[in-house]
């Protein structure tokens, strides 16, 4: 299996997940012209793709779904509440008939020859979820905009071999950044988004010998460094109550504007 960022970050998300025979992209929220761009850089045409699974319908991971859609006529995979979400944003233009598909959470699916698991997460919109993939014994999973963490996400993020984790703020840049009061609660709260310290308070309830690569996504623009949040992180694994060294465990940052590694478990 495959794992590669096209755009993660708070103005646009775009990730791969596949094998050799399923491709599949969670959340289309930047241009057709980038997801493209992204994919023929990992030698992939638009209509090869198996599926586009959906978190969420906030703009920055669906805004590119409707031209994209219209053009490659992809299944789309969602909760109900989300695809309520994508039908009441407007600005996607008419999507083409039978394109939605529902998903449950905690619920399987297979996808080609790649088993979905979609897992409820705490976010302010009508269903969000997080996405679990499994090809044989190889496993990855897409955990962003999460509010909190709890038991609950801890169990559907064992045993990966690969994540992409969001690490969306530094608290102290959130707290003196330029967002307005109301804003800042939101993003601080239990339906907003985890800071860096509490993303590496995750990866060490998740941490195991056989994790190949941990991708930290879904930056804030304005409150938060790339570096910072990578050696934030680093730190909470070193001081957190689990037997690793934030320096053993191989961590990079997905960037907005740029595809990332691709990650082959």
């Amino acid at each position: 299996m495959r794992l590669c960022s096209i755009a993660s970050g708070s103005s646009g998300n775009c990730i791969y997940v596949g094998s050799d025979h399923t491709h599949l992209l969670v959340d289309t929220g930047v241009s057709r012209k980038r997801i493209e761009e992204g994919l023929a850089r990992l030698g992939i045409k638009g209509e090869e793709l198996t599926g586009v699974l959906v978190t969420h319908e906030h703009a920055d991971h669906i805004q590119g779904l409707g031209v994209f859609s219209r053009k490659y006529e992809i299944p789309v995979y969602a909760t109900p509440g989300t695809i309520q979400g994508i039908q009441n944003y407007k600005s996607l233009g008419k999507m083409p008939e039978g394109l939605y598909h529902e998903v449950q959470t905690d619920t399987d699916f297979m996808l080609g020859d790649i088993l979905v698991h979609p897992f409820s997460i705490s976010h302010d919109a009508n269903e969000p979820s997080g996405y679990r993939f499994q090809q044989g014994e190889k496993r990855m999973a897409v955990a962003t905009d999460l509010g909190k963490y709890d038991a609950y996400t801890v169990e559907n993020l064992q045993n990966l071999d690969a994540v992409l984790l969001e690490s969306n703020h530094d608290i102290h840049m959130l707290e003196v950044g330029p967002y307005p009061y109301y804003l800042k609660q939101r993003v601080m709260g239990e339906r907003g988004h985890l800071s860096n310290e509490v993303s590496g308070r995750l990866l060490c309830d998740i941490l195991h010998g056989n994790m190949k690569k941990v991708l930290l996504g879904h930056l804030s623009k304005e409150n938060n460094f790339a570096e910072l949040a990578y050696e934030t992180v680093k730190l909470e694994i070193t001081l957190g109550d689990n037997p690793y060294k934030g320096e053993e465990i191989p961590i990079s940052v997905a960037k907005r504007d740029q595809i990332s590694e691709i990650v082959t478990v």
